[in-house]
This record gives C-alpha cells, structure tokens and sequence, in this order.
C-alpha cells in the first residue's frame, strides 16, 4: 500500500493528534511494528531481524500480539540453544537465505557483491511484506572472544564501514530499510545491558564511531539503532552527545532512531537524548513518556520532532514496497554459494597440498561433525532459517567419485573405544585428511562470549594428534572470529570459512579441489595466544566498568606498535597463485585538508590459474604529533586477473581519512609533514610505498595555557615569534635580550609562567599571558570549546 502524503500533510496529522496518540506512535506496536493509527489512517511498518538473511517469525509477527506473549517470544530468542536446530532453537520461522554471516562476509572485501546482497535481502523482505531489516551491524570486532563478532564485518572501521554501506544501498535502492546497528560500542556480551563501555575520545572517534559515520556518509540509512550498552557510564539508548550532538549535528543525519529491543531504561531521558522509537511496545514506558510530556520533562516540540521523524519512515516505507515480488531461492542459494567463495580465506598452504585433484586420489578420510551437519552461521536474534544448505561432505564426495572416502566424527578416535583402532587406521592409509574444526555451537552467540579462543570437545588435542601420524591434513574452520592454533607447526594447510551461511559446504568443497580459487583476505588479527589480543588484560570489564584500555590501537595497529608478531595478520589471505605489484603512483605530491589523493599501481598475476586479489592502501605518518599507529587501513580495491594479465588499480584517499582527532582541540586534524602512502597485500606485507606532503598548520602539542611547558610553547616557530613579542613589548627588551630570555625558558621544566616569573617578577601578570597564549590558540584555529 502507497502512502502518498506530502510534508505539509504530515504536519496536518500530527496537528491532529493527541498527546496519548503521538506517544503512541513513538513506541512500538507488539514486536515488530509501528503504531497504527486508524483514526487518522497512518499505517504500520513491519520490521525484522537479520543481517545476513531475514528472520521471519511466524509465531512472532503473525501470532498472538499481547505484551506477556511477545515478552516471552523474545526472551525464547535471545536465550535460545541453536545446537537444537534454527525451527527448534527459534520457533517457526519462514525458510529465507542465510547468507555468510558478516565475520565470513567482510573477508570478500567486495562492496559489489555487498550490494547484490542488499539486493537479495530487499527482495526476501519484500517478499514477506518487511519494510525495514534490522541491519547491518558494524560494531569493531576488539576482542575475538565477543559473542557477535560473527554478525561484525573487522577490526577497522574503513572495510566495516564501506561493506556495510554497500549493503545499505543495496537494500534501500530495492525499497527495503535497513538499520545501522549497534550505536555504538556494543563490543562484548558480557552483562551487555548494564556494562559501561569506558573509551577515551579519541579511539571513540578514530575506530568505534568512524565505520559509522563513514557508512552514514555512503549510504544514508534509513534508520539507526542505539545499542543495549552504557557508553562511559550513559546508557547509549539515553546519551543526546551520542545520539544528537555526534550522530545529528556533526554528522547531519536527518533519519531516524530506534532503540534496540527493550534497550531503553529512562523513555523520556532518551527522546529529548534523540531516540525517537522505542521498540518493543512497552504499556509501561509508554505512560512514562506521557506522564513526562504532561508535566513538562519532555517538550511537546521533542516529542512532535520524533513523531515527524517515523511518519516520514512510514511514508518512506510504504513507497518503496512492492506487492508484486517473487523470490528466486535457487538463484539466492548460488548467491550465497558464489559470496561463500569469494570469502574463506586460504591461511596456509605449505608444500602446495591443495588444491587436490579428485581424479588422482584414492583413499580420503573426512573428520568432524561439522563435515556431516555444518556450522553455518551464528546464535542470536540474527540466526536465519535456511532455504537449503550445502553439505560439505556430499561436495566432496562430488568432486572425488572415484574415491573411497570415510568419515569419522571426533569420539570415533577416543582412547580406548571399539572404533578407535580402525579410525586410527583410516588415518595412516589416507591419501589426504580433512578435518572439520569447528568452536562450541551456542555457547557464544547473542548474550554470552567464548570462553576461551580454542576449538570445540578436544579437537585441538585431536588435529595434533592426527597430524603427527599423517602429515598430509587440511583443516577448514567454520568459527565466528579468531581462535589459536596450537597445532599450526604440524598442519600443512588450513582453510577458514568462518560462518559461512547455507552455500560454505559447496564453496569450501571448490577451493579444496581447485574448482575456486580462494581470494578472502582476513579483516581481524588472528593471535598467537589469547594473551596477545589488545585488550586482554581489562577484558571483560569489573563494577559494570569495561575500561577499553588498548586506546586507540585496536586489532593490528596494537600488534604493530608493539612489533608482536600475530598469527595471521590483517589483510591477509593465500591464492593458488602469486601476483606482483609494481609502478606506485600517487597522482599528487603535496595535499591539503580538502584534497582527494589518487594512489595507482600495477598488478600482475604471475602464477598459472586466474585468482582474484585484495589491493590494500595503508597509510603511515613520519612525525606524528600525538600518538597514533604506525599504519592504518585508508582504502582497498578487489581486482581479477589471469594469468599473465596486469591491470592498472587506482584507490582513491580523501584528505579527511588521513586526519586524527584532538580531543582537546576537540577537532579532527591533519599533521604537517610527510605520509608514506603504502600499497599492500596485508598490513604486513607491504608491496610498495610513495611519500606526499601534508600542508597544514603546525599546531603546539596541545592547547597552550600559562601551566604549558616552556618547551610546549615554544616549539613552533610561529608561537615563538609572537611570543618573543610579547615578552620585547612587555620587558622593554632589545632583540638579543629576547632571544636570550626565549633560550633561558626552553631550558625550564616548570610552566611558562612560572618561569617567566621567576625573572621578571610582577611585570607580566598572569592573566596578560593568558590573554595572550588564547589569542594564539584561537589564530592557530584550535580554540578550546570549538566544534569539530
């Protein structure tokens, strides 16, 4: 149903409408919807979960709409067992596409195929009459242990931000909403509606508030969605600096707010903070809402700016559905196969055993459940009822038809037990051994951490001691994030498919036997030991305090300030081919704040079969001011080559991703100076580099105050000067009398004042050189108090 209404009859409506009636529509209607008002003929949206693929509840949105069943069909969700089954975890849900969950995903580095997934989602959604689906999520994976970092596309806000935004434009091109989720620093699980994620500014900025903002530039989502989270001790559903200040004002996003289910604790602290739709319907926070409309907490131009806010969705919605969609699942499933390939990830291929050739071999020995019943996605309110789902042990059997090929689970080879002997046998005579590894199924997930970063029952234990007795292994790994690999000295090859959604088992299959080449690249730092992660030791948080303490150096940019050798780096990822890089160009040598930086190099693919490979574009300061990572991820490009072939890639940087932020100038700023502009296969492996100049200005370490170290004050030529000046006027100094008092100053360790002081006694007062240091600031640009 169209809803063709104009601006100016939204504001008749809601002229219309009655305190009770506006509270109304700010709030939810049972699970799923919006308010309807039928009075004044506005419609309902239909919303729903999921981020890689749509969770139709059947039960949920066309049951019973009561506030103690929708309650209860909630809690089922988020405190379900997935090792049940999606139907007997979840209830009954409508059979829809799970596609790879977005820690697979993110490792294409493809915002093509992101947008044809956006696609495929909007249709599904249109299909079952959604108007707007509940993602993508791009919180920063920090700590591999989260229980959604399988939902999360990285580490870096630059790959997260551009996926997500493909995504996003997929989706609304196709007239389906989408909604930006977890606002913001949602990071762990762990007491997640009551822990307060305590991040100093600038790493809130730099890495945890940048992918959004970076995807909100791109793709202007329809909605936004606050997270369950305290962010540093304010509910982020109730923060109006999160919320208004950063997210409207700052970023201009003119969309609307939603709360996540039953996120908000304070209704009226989080409309006039600028969350304009509470969800789920709440009987209870409703009459909050009006009690503090009627007595004045809340202004009725607060609440009427939110209600013109989900009229405008409604509208919004409403146009872009369509009534005359059919769903091609088989053409949704070879997506979803195709999106597979192009993201595991090849981590090792030592002595080249694979890719394998079905034809030569003879006797192959399949371990792990996960061969037979495959891991294909995560726990949660995301968890997607698939159309089909690829076997990986029927592929393989598939590709190898002359074969003999066994399976054996993990406890066939527990001491002692009757098939213990025979498995061991299968083992020795095997031309190849694949292993199925995969971490616990529903432990972690939506509400709960892993434990540990070890595979799932032993199999750890079981790949080492297998590999000892046939050194011809390849381990695949369906697994959320990063785990460690203690028996990665013994194993030749090892595949990750992370969750790979319904098409992995076909994918997986094909890179083993050389069907596919694989080309996903790694978007998180895999480590050698829980212990090396960033933020281990303030992991998960005490006294509903969880102190980010890595700072601004999250995922690869700890391990490369602190040279810690991981164990598979960021960006990285193997081919069953080789490419060279050569001929780095940057199209200019000098850039200013408002500049846009072309960087081109030539690939070649030196190897024998056609491959796919991720160009990455680093970028690495000479004299940072303030402290910042050797080198941070600014762009990428996917190119295809084959064999022999070079093509011309050029990556575009903006001016603006190369700034940091100050909080105490409290804007984003460019360091004079050099860059190196490094072009890399990953964030170790650096292929080729071009240095260009930043103009900008030449700012004091921080903002200059009569506390501010004589040294501080004087570094930069320009404050010298004026306040050489200062000191000639106020001292009756000639210039030999001033260069010597500057020179004496440098050498003091106490403040500009004081030292001055202490010569010149009470001929300079404090607040004269005060007056004088803002000044300075104020030229310089950098005046306290100023917006970025």
């Amino acid at each position: 149903m169209k809803w063709n209404i104009s601006d100016k009859q939204l504001a008749g409506l809601l002229d219309q409408m009655t305190p009770e009636e506006k509270v109304a529509l700010v709030s939810g209607q049972g699970l799923w919807r919006t308010a309807t008002n039928y009075r004044l003929n506005i419609p309902e949206i239909l919303m729903t979960d999921g981020t890689y693929g749509v969770r139709y509840s059947i039960d949920q949105i066309e049951g019973p709409q009561d506030s103690d069943s929708q309650l209860a069909s909630f809690l089922s969700v988020v405190n379900a067992d997935p090792s049940r089954g999606v139907e007997g975890a979840f209830g009954a849900t409508r059979p829809a596409t799970c596609f790879p969950n977005g820690s697979s995903f993110g490792c294409s580095w493809d915002v093509d195929l992101a947008y044809e997934l956006g696609e495929a989602l909007a249709v599904e959604c249109q299909a079952f009459g959604v108007h707007i689906l509940l993602g993508p999520g791009i919180n920063i994976r920090r700590t591999a242990l989260a229980g959604r970092s399988y939902e999360y596309y990285g580490e870096d806000p630059v790959v997260s931000g551009d996926i997500a935004a493909a995504v996003i434009n997929g989706m609304q091109d196709n007239g389906v909403g989408a909604s930006l989720k977890h606002f913001a620093c949602n990071n762990s699980e762990v007491q997640r509606t009551t822990m307060s994620s305590d991040v100093e500014e600038r790493a809130l900025r730099e890495i945890y508030l940048k992918g959004f903002e970076r995807a909100i530039r791109k793709s202007n989502p329809w909605t936004v969605m606050s997270s369950y989270n305290r962010l540093n001790g304010v509910q982020a559903a109730e923060n109006r600096w999160l919320l208004t200040e950063v997210l409207r004002d700052e970023w201009g996003y003119d969309g609307l707010v939603m709360s996540d289910w039953h996120g908000i604790k304070d209704r009226p602290a989080s409309l006039n903070a600028g969350n304009d739709l509470d969800m789920p319907e709440s009987g209870a926070r409703k009459q909050e809402l009006l009690d503090a409309v009627k007595d004045g907490r809340v202004s009725m131009e607060a609440l009427d700016e939110a209600c013109q806010r989900v009229l405008k969705l409604v509208r919004t919605a409403h146009n872009g559905a369509r009534d005359d969609v059919t769903v091609d699942y088989r053409k949704h499933h070879a997506l979803a196969r195709r999106m597979a390939a192009e993201s595991t990830v090849l981590l090792k291929n030592e002595g080249g055993l694979l890719p394998l050739d079905g034809a030569k071999l003879k006797r192959i020995v399949v371990v792990g459940a996960a061969a037979k019943e495959p891991v294909i996605q995560g726990s949660g309110c995301a968890t997607t009822r698939p159309t089909d789902v690829d076997v990986p042990l029927d592929e393989i059997r598939r590709l190898a038809p002359t074969a003999a090929i066994s399976f054996h689970g993990v406890t066939d080879f527990d001491a002692g037990c009757a098939t213990e002997q025979a498995a061991l046998a299968d083992i020795d005579a095997a031309d190849i051994v694949l292993f199925f590894g995969n971490t616990e199924v529903g432990y972690d997930g939506e509400g709960s951490d892993r434990a540990h970063l070890n595979l799932h029952d032993g199999q750890d234990e079981l790949i080492d001691r297998l590999s000892r007795r046939n050194a011809k292994m390849a381990i695949i790994l369906a697994i959320p994030d990063a785990v460690v690999m203690p028996w990665i000295g013994q194993t030749p090859a090892v595949i990750s498919a992370f969750f790979g959604g319904q098409g992995a088992g076909r994918a997986v299959a094909d890179i083993l036997f050389g069907v596919q080449n694989p080309c996903g690249k790694l978007t998180v730092t895999f480590p050698v030991q829980l212990e090396d992660t960033p933020g281990f030791l303030s992991y998960p948080g005490e006294n509903n305090r969880h102190v980010y303490s890595e700072g601004i150096h999250v995922g690869y940019r700890s391990y490369d300030k602190r040279k810690l050798q991981p164990l598979f780096p960021f960006g990285f990822g193997l081919s069953y081919t080789s490419f060279d890089y050569a001929n780095v160009v940057a199209d200019r040598e000098r850039i200013d704040a408002e500049s846009t930086l072309t960087v081109s190099v030539d690939v070649t693919n030196t190897g024998p079969v056609a491959g796919k490979e991720i160009v990455q574009v680093y970028a690495r300061p000479h004299a940072p001011r303030l402290i910042r990572p050797l080198r941070e991820l600014k762009g990428f490009a996917k190119v295809e080559l084959q064999p022999g072939e070079t093509k011309r890639v050029s990556i575009t940087v903006e001016a603006r991703d190369l700034r940091y932020y100050d909080p105490d100038y409290r804007r984003w700023l460019l360091d004079v100076g050099k860059f190196s502009i490094e072009v890399a296969a990953s964030s170790r492996d650096i292929r080729g580099e071009c240095v260009v100049d930043v103009d900008a200005a030449a700012l004091p370490l921080t903002i200059l105050n009569v506390e501010s170290q004589p040294s501080m004050v004087l570094e930069q030529e320009f404050v010298r000067k004026r306040f050489g000046a200062f000191l000639q006027v106020q001292l009756d100094l000639d210039d030999e009398e001033t260069e010597k008092m500057l020179e004496y100053c440098g050498g003091s360790f106490l403040g500009i004042y004081n030292t001055v002081a202490w010569v010149a006694g009470d001929k300079i007062t404090k607040s004269d050189m005060a007056t004088l240091l803002d000044s300075i600031n104020r030229d310089l640009g950098a005046a306290p108090g100023k917006a970025a």
